[in-house]
């Protein structure tokens, strides 16, 4: 495998870190009460002889833990699979992109946006009133106690913008940054559609650049699904490019 084409399949592992994980080989099967699909998909990496059979121990394995067998197929996933799990009836789901921009000296730096060491309540609230609909929980726990648990897993910056800092309504825009050497990765973009085309989608993501080019990154990237549009054109607008793409696979 090279470390190169499985550079971002390595980074959004380690910036969206699955509360559960388990090794197979050069597999990891991520699992987080099924809320999102990046922290409940196997991460394959590395060549496999034993393809088929790995593919039979991934789907005990999620079958075992009540969850639905998906695969994140990305640059450096192992060859040969997605055929594989095309043959098999996988849907291929949320084709991604992933996008790249510089941290140069000269990106904006606004400075009167406070960047967080945790999220608040308020941060919280502001993105899972955004993103939450879309994620059901398996099992007890409930879905936005497994979301907390994956944004908090690893030291991040977290920006939140819009509303009274002691009040009890929610933020208009979030999003968080993730250091990872020269790398900042940005996850949780999400604004309020009340609060939508009023430019605090670039607020926000400029705070989030300047921040990480303090703590010595010097290029960012992030993900987005290739249907959304209006995120692209953001992020577009804002020097980023795309670096590569990925997709899930989802058993039927």
């Amino acid at each position: 495998m090279s470390r190169d084409l499985a550079q971002f399949d390595l980074l959004v592992d380690e910036a969206w870190p699955a509360p559960g994980r388990a090794a197979e080989g050069s597999w990891v099967y991520r699992h987080a009460g099924g809320v999102t699909k990046r922290a409940n998909s196997v991460l394959p990496l590395g060549e496999r002889a034993d393809l088929p059979e790995a593919v039979d121990r991934a789907e005990r394995f999620y079958a075992g833990v009540g969850l639905p067998c998906v695969f994140s197929v990305g640059m450096g996933a192992t060859p040969g699979l997605d055929e594989e799990l095309d043959r098999r009836g996988y849907r291929l789901v949320d084709p991604t992109l992933v996008m790249t921009g510089p941290l140069s000296a000269d990106t904006p730096d606004e400075g009167v946006v406070e960047v967080a060491g945790a999220p608040s309540e308020r941060w919280l609230r502001t993105w899972w009133s955004v993103d939450g609909g879309r994620h059901n929980a398996a099992g007890d726990v409930p879905a936005r106690v497994w979301a907390e648990r994956i944004v908090t897993g690893v030291p991040a910056g977290y920006v939140l913008l819009g509303g009274h800092p002691d009040g009890d309504a929610d933020g208009n825009a979030v999003g968080r940054g993730v250091p990872q050497g020269r790398w900042l990765g940005i996850y949780c973009m999400a604004v309020q559609p009340r609060a939508r085309r009023r430019g605090l989608g670039g607020a926000v993501l400029r705070a989030l650049a300047a921040w990480g080019r303090r703590q010595g990154a010097d290029s960012a990237y992030l993900v987005v699904t290739e249907a959304n549009a209006a995120a692209r054109a953001l992020y577009e607008r804002e020097g980023f490019g795309v670096a590569g793409r990925y997709h899930y696979r989802v058993r039927p």
